[in-house]
C-alpha cells in the first residue's frame, strides 16, 4: 500500500460527530471529485468516482446520515493488469443537495475574490464558519482528490481540481493555518501543492492523519540524520584528503631542497621542520608544532611549510634544475 492510500484510510477511519462537519466534508469532496449531469429524465445529477473503496463507503454512509438516502452504486473493473476498480457514486437533486448542486454550476467562474471568502468566516450559514468545518472540507478534499508522496523520496503533497475557484478555495483554508500552498496548472486541472516537510506535517495535522503524521515525521528525522552524517563523512573525507595531498607535496619539495642545495643552507627554523617532516610523514601540523623547540602553533608551521614549497618552486624554476630533469 502506497503512503498516500494508507493516509486516506486513516481518514476514513476518522467520525465526524457534528452534522455540520459530515456537510462540509461531504460539500469538498463533490466539489473536488463530483461530475455534474444534466438529464432530460431526472434532472440534474451528480456522480463521483473514485478508486478509493473506504472513501466510497464513507461518502455513501456520510451522505445517507445526511439526507437518509440510498445511492446508485456502480463498480468498473478494469479488464487492464494492475488496475484497481473504479467506484461511482450517482445520487440525484433533492433537497438538501440541491445547495451542492448550485455550487456545481457556480463553480465554473474564473476565479473567486479573497474578500468574499474572508466574509464567509463570518456567516454562520457558511461551511467555513467553524474551524472544526474548515478541517472537515480539507479532509474531504485531499479524500476525493489528493496525494503526497513517499516521504522517503521527496517532499510534496497536492490537490487537483478541475476549477480554479475551488483551487481558490482550498488554498486560502490553508493559508488560514499558515501553509504556504502554491497553485499551479497543469494538463487543464489546478493543483494545489505544497512541497516544505514542516507544511505538510501541519497539514496532516489539520485534516486528522495522526498516525501519517508520526510516521512522516520519523522519516523526516531519519533523512536528515542521514543526510547531516553524509555531509560530515564528505567533508572530513575531503579534509583529510586535502592534508594527505598537502603532506605529499611537502615531502617531494623537501626531498627535492636535500637533493638540489641540502638542509645546511636552510635557516636553523626551515631546517627544523623540513628535517620533522620527513621523519613524521604521517604527523598533523599541530603535532609537528609540539615536537618543535620552542613548540609552535599550527599557523607557524604551516608558514615555514609554504616558505619550504616556495624554495622548492625556486629550484624547479632554476636553469640547472631543468637541464638536469632534460639528461635524465
Amino acid at each position: 500500500m502506497s503512503f498516500s492510500s494508507a493516509v486516506k484510510n486513516e481518514l476514513c477511519r476518522i467520525e465526524n460527530e457534528e452534522e455540520c462537519c459530515l456537510f462540509a466534508e461531504v460539500t469538498a469532496a463533490v466539489k473536488i471529485a463530483g461530475i455534474l449531469k444534466n438529464t432530460e429524465s431526472s434532472g440534474y445529477n451528480i456522480r463521483l468516482i473514485t478508486e478509493n473503496a473506504a472513501f466510497a463507503r464513507r461518502i455513501y454512509s456520510n451522505i445517507k446520515k445526511l439526507y437518509n438516502i440510498n445511492l446508485q452504486v456502480i463498480i468498473r473493473r478494469s479488464s487492464k493488469l494492475k488496475k484497481h476498480a473504479s467506484y461511482i457514486l450517482l445520487f440525484q437533486s433533492i433537497p438538501g443537495i440541491d445547495r451542492i448542486i448550485k455550487e456545481k454550476l457556480t463553480e465554473r467562474s474564473q476565479r473567486i475574490k479573497k474578500s468574499t471568502l474572508s466574509e464567509s468566516i463570518k456567516d454562520k450559514d457558511s461551511i467555513f464558519y467553524k474551524n472544526c468545518c474548515r478541517r472537515a472540507y480539507l479532509r474531504g478534499a485531499f479524500l476525493a482528490g489528493g496525494s503526497i508522496s513517499d516521504p522517503e523520496k521527496t517532499y510534496h503533497l497536492e490537490i487537483t481540481t478541475h476549477h480554479r475557484k475551488n483551487a481558490d478555495e482550498i488554498q486560502w483554508l490553508m493559508s488560514m493555518y499558515q501553509l504556504n500552498a502554491k497553485i499551479i496548472n497543469r494538463k487543464g486541472s489546478y493543483v494545489v501543492y505544497l512541497k516544505e516537510g514542516e507544511n505538510i506535517v501541519d497539514f496532516l495535522n489539520i485534516i486528522g492523519a495522526h498516525s501519517a503524521l508520526l510516521e512522516f515525521e520519523n522519516i523526516r528525522i531519519l533523512k536528515d540524520m542521514r543526510n547531516n552524517v553524509n555531509r560530515i563523512v564528505n567533508c572530513e573525507t575531503a579534509n583529510l584528503e586535502k592534508t594527505v595531498n598537502a603532506s605529499v607535496r611537502q615531502i617531494d619539495n623537501i626531498n627535492l631542497i636535500q637533493k638540489t642545495i641540502g638542509f645546511s643552507k636552510l635557516p636553523v627554523n626551515l631546517r627544523e621542520i623540513a628535517e620533522l617532516r620527513l621523519e613524521y610523514t604521517d604527523a598533523s601540523l599541530k603535532e609537528l608544532g609540539e615536537m618543535m623547540t620552542p613548540p609552535l602553533g599550527k599557523s607557524g608551521v604551516n608558514h615555514r611549510l609554504r616558505k619550504l614549497d616556495e624554495i622548492a618552486e625556486k629550484i624547479k624554476m632554476s636553469d640547472e634544475y631543468k637541464n638536469e630533469v632534460k639528461e635524465i
